[in-house]
This record gives structure tokens, C-alpha cells and sequence, in this order.
């Protein structure tokens, strides 16, 4: 199997997880105003959405194909 074979292999584990656990919860956070000892920083929440994984799964699944040795 090539290259190309083994990132659709992981893009399908990857993709099965995220299905698996209805989508994966983030955290990014970042400095806004940081005067003398005072900081506030923001944090935005997120979710990487079970369809992200289908489409991990489906993108995967080409690749692997892709990647196959031809026959000899």
C-alpha cells in the first residue's frame, strides 16, 4: 500500500472516532487586552460535527482505493 493508502486509513479511524463520540468538543482561546496586571482573554467553544467524520470516512475510503497497487 502507498502512502496515499495509509493517510486514508487514518482519516477513516479518525472519521469513525469522531462518528463515534457524535462529534468532538474544542476550546480556542486567545489574549484581547492585556493591560499591566489585568488580562482578559476570550475563549471560543466549538464541535467538529459528526458529518466532519462521514466526510473523513468517505474521503478515506478514495484514498485507500487510490493507493492500491495495481495487480501484476
Amino acid at each position: 500500500m502507498r502512502l496515499v493508502g495509509w493517510v486514508g486509513v487514518l482519516l477513516i479511524v479518525g472519521g469513525i472516532i469522531v462518528v463515534a463520540m457524535r462529534g468532538i468538543p474544542y476550546t480556542k482561546s486567545r489574549n484581547e487586552v492585556e493591560v499591566g496586571p489585568l488580562k482578559v482573554t476570550e475563549q471560543e467553544r466549538g464541535l467538529v460535527t459528526p458529518a466532519v467524520g462521514l466526510v473523513a470516512i468517505v474521503v478515506g475510503a478514495v484514498l485507500v482505493f487510490a493507493g492500491r497497487k495495481p495487480p501484476t
